[in-house]
């Protein structure tokens, strides 16, 4: 790979980590304003797509063959990759603890690793399992280690499908383009995960309000709406698009690595709009991401890394009495 991609590839990848980073800072208003959580991503999603529509519409120009050739990828991000790890990760946190949720959800790059185990039948290289140790150890750390508590089986099992959603969100963003931008997908799975959050919302399965008062941001008083444009436009829209071009470039495997900065950019967020404190642990946990992620690129340039190897793709926060918004991430 070019170093000129594999860096386009990484400041897409950080910019998608930051974007999805900003949200919980942003629809924490919307919560406390009683918006319930399904409701909150059902409208971001159904508003980050129609901000990508134009930008869909501008780089398709036409060309719907594209998006046809890529149905099945647009279906996949949709439903599985956006809608399904939305609705696993939220009906699993009404069993258990949301810092186990996210720990369970984020393990997801230590899917891709078994996947490309499995697939290729070649273990892992050194660097690649260092890199994963390191990256779960911090994970821990910045969530809070009382994420590891024995809690309901079944509520871990559908935290379990949560992550195998995540891992597919990477993998398909990760398959080659065939002539659908990245922007394309993006647009198209937001506005087909919105459209069944919201008739999974009807069915009554998870609970979905809305109140469409003034609240405060900030400590100032905005429209409803003010907040869910800022995580629509930046925490979904900027978030998703910038992930899945990041994902293309970088491969599965090390953009879901990278993925996890999502958490610490949380954090950061939440302290600098928040006023929430960041613990000694959480700076250890942030640090320990980064060497995870530096042993992964270490071994990045291996053929097994390449998007094409062995058939194998390199691919909303919400309020609880443990969980303090630094928990919250974008993409959930």
């Amino acid at each position: 790979m070019k170093s000129s991609s594999m860096s386009a590839g990484l400041i897409a990848a950080l910019i998608s980590c930051v974007s999805f980073g900003t949200s919980g800072a942003f629809v924490k208003p919307l919560l406390e304003a009683g918006w319930s959580p399904v409701a909150a991503v059902t409208a971001r999603a159904l508003t980050a797509g129609l901000v990508l529509l134009p930008f869909v519409l501008f780089a398709l120009r036409g060309r719907w063959a594209a998006l046809w050739r890529a149905r099945w990828r647009v279906l996949g991000m949709g439903l599985v990759g956006v809608a399904f790890t939305q609705a696993a990760y939220f009906a699993a946190i009404q069993r258990i603890p949301v810092a186990t949720a996210l720990l369970i959800e984020f393990l997801a790059p230590l899917l891709l690793v078994a996947l490309a185990w499995a697939t290729t039948r070649r273990r892992p290289r050194a660097m690649v399992l260092l890199g994963s140790v390191l990256a779960v150890g911090g994970l821990v750390l910045v969530i809070g280690p009382g994420a590891l508590q024995a809690v309901d089986p079944i509520g871990l099992a559908i935290a379990f499908c949560a992550a195998v959603g995540c891992a597919a969100y990477f993998l398909i963003a990760a398959r080659p383009a065939d002539g659908l931008p990245p922007v394309a997908l993006a647009g198209s799975g937001l506005l087909l995960a919105g459209v069944v959050l919201a008739l999974i919302s009807t069915t009554g399965l998870l609970p979905f309000s809305a109140t469409y008062g003034d609240l405060s941001l900030f400590d100032i008083t905005v429209p409803w709406w003010t907040p869910l444009l800022v995580v629509a436009v930046i925490g979904t829209a900027v978030a998703y698009a910038s992930g899945i071009a990041a994902s293309a470039i970088l491969g599965s495997r090390l953009a879901s690595f990278i993925g996890l900065l999502e958490v610490v950019s949380a954090s950061l967020f939440a302290w600098l709009l928040l006023g929430e404190k960041l613990t000694p642990l959480q700076f250890v946990g942030g640090a320990l991401i980064l060497g995870g992620i530096a042993a992964v690129r270490m071994e990045g340039s291996a053929p097994q890394d390449a998007p094409e190897a062995a058939g194998v793709t390199d691919a909303a926060g919400v309020p609880d009495d443990a969980q303090p918004i630094g928990l919250t991430t974008g993409r959930v």
